[in-house]
């Protein structure tokens, strides 16, 4: 299988034009979608509607149908027969699932909750009280959400991983409901890693659906399934559209779009391994693997172990068929203007391979998780570290971070006056509700100065 990479050299062509022409093909507009999957979406409609439009029409008839829709669109979308019996994977089956499933595998499970726990814990910020004087409380209280959605993707491969990533972390945060998503798939919610790991971590409630139909059924709630109040979790360009769409209703987390990685290499770096990193990223298929280099040595011997080591995946075509498609070799300038692209792309992963990645990294302020030194791939940050690996993509680290425990805490104000704090702050009450002519505002401050007299 042939690679056939885009390079770009900055000395002499437009790297700019490049990265954003590239973004945009990534971005949720650029509707990545398969021509298997356009058929499908006429045939189901009637017309040849765009991705925003399909999952509109979606998310309009689970809200005013329910059930009947969901299971509707899961068995023309999936291709599976669900039903009102089924839709729920059943006690039986995640402890049979558990029972069943692999020793080192659970022990495994049981290490990266660990992990993912510990530093959690850590990121929950505390409830605080503050007395502006003697006779005047303000808190800020932080309460868990009571009710979460997660999306488990399960088209292309199962992802045990993805819910460690988020369970865990709302479990930190005190969440007491979690409500799990998966497509009616060998590797969704028929896969038995995936309800097995559901068990470990005590999760109770697994419905056989995914899709748009899948993030309706849990904004807007029907028979069967219950409206959560905050949904998570990674998906395809239909979950992320139809998430958009149902905020409001619901919080979310992000709109995702296909995984991200930028590799920064140096003379230092080990060709191998700065291959290796981007073939890893590129397996998720879409998704960008983006090389900045400044010296064009180094980014042709990175090119050349891209070649030799892609034939030995597993997932070999699709790799290279995103390689192609959404790949990018840079030579920057120099150091800094590596810096710079690296802020530029903003990228969902960022990994530092030079010979001083902290002094590296200072120059560095968009990215979702970065990952620091040749001995640090980003599938350690997948798998086991701790931070969540739902992270910001499609540039939206500039202002977007990734999931963490206090995504799930909501906070809220306590303020506390005495008679002589409500008389000290009266007169500003009163030329604020003057000026904006909210004469209730001022009347509710000043009859209660008068009954004290």
């Amino acid at each position: 299988m042939k690679i056939s990479i885009r390079k770009v050299n900055a000395e002499n062509e437009d790297v700019i034009s490049e990265l954003a022409v590239l973004q945009e093909r990534l971005s949720p507009q650029g509707d990545i979608v398969s021509p298997a999957g356009r058929r499908l979406t006429e045939s189901v409609f009637g017309e040849p509607l765009t991705p925003q439009q399909s999952v509109e029409r979606i998310c309009q008839h689970v809200a005013k149908f329910g059930l009947e829709k969901v299971l509707y669109y899961t068995r023309v979308f999936d291709q599976a027969e669900v039903t009102q019996d089924n839709l729920a994977v059943s006690d039986l089956e995640l402890r049979t699932a558990h029972q069943n499933a692999d020793t080192e595998f659970l022990n495994t499970v049981r290490r990266v909750r660990k992990n993912i726990l510990s530093f959690q814990e850590k990121l929950l910020p505390q409830d605080i009280s503050v007395r502006r004087d003697p006779n005047i409380v303000l808190e800020q209280r932080f309460l868990p959400l009571r009710r979460i959605g997660i999306c488990v993707p399960g088209g292309a491969a199962a992802y045990p991983s993805t819910l460690l990533m988020t369970a865990v972390p709302a479990q930190a945060a005190g969440v007491e409901e979690l409500v799990v998503v998966a497509p009616p798939t060998p590797f969704g919610a028929y896969n038995q890693d995936v309800l097995a790991t559901c068990h470990e971590l005590g999760i109770k409630e697994v419905y056989r659906v995914g899709g748009a139909q899948a993030v309706a059924a849990m904004a807007y709630g029907c028979k069967g399934i219950a409206k959560v109040q905050k949904i998570v979790g990674p998906g395809n360009l239909f979950v992320a559209l139809a998430k958009k769409l149902v905020y409001g209703q619901v919080d979310i987390d992000s709109i995702a779009g296909p995984s991200e990685v930028v590799v920064i290499a140096d003379q230092t770096t080990n060709p191998r391994y700065a291959a290796a990193d981007l073939l890893a990223q590129a397996e998720h298929s879409p998704g960008a693997a983006i090389l900045v280099a400044w010296d064009i040595d180094v980014v042709d011997a990175i090119e050349k172990e891209i070649q030799l080591q892609v034939g030995e995946l597993s997932r070999a075509k699709l790799t290279v068929d995103c390689l192609n498609e959404f790949g990018l070799l840079i030579c920057a300038r120099d150091r800094v203007h590596a810096m710079e692209l690296t802020n530029q792309i903003a990228p969902e992963h960022l990994h530092i391979q030079t010979d001083d990645s902290r002094s590296f990294m200072s120059g560095i302020r968009n990215a979702g998780a970065t990952f620091l030194g040749h001995q640090t791939p980003v599938a350690l940050g997948d798998y086991v570290a701790g931070p969540s690996h739902v992270l910001p993509t499609g540039a939206t680290s500039q202002w977007a971070h990734g999931l963490n425990a206090a995504d799930f805490l909501r906070s809220m104000s306590v303020i506390e006056y005495d008679q002589a704090s409500l008389e000290k702050d009266a007169p500003d009450v009163e030329q604020l509700a003057i000026k904006e002519g909210l004469t209730a505002h001022l009347a509710s401050v000043k009859m209660r100065l008068s009954d004290e007299e």
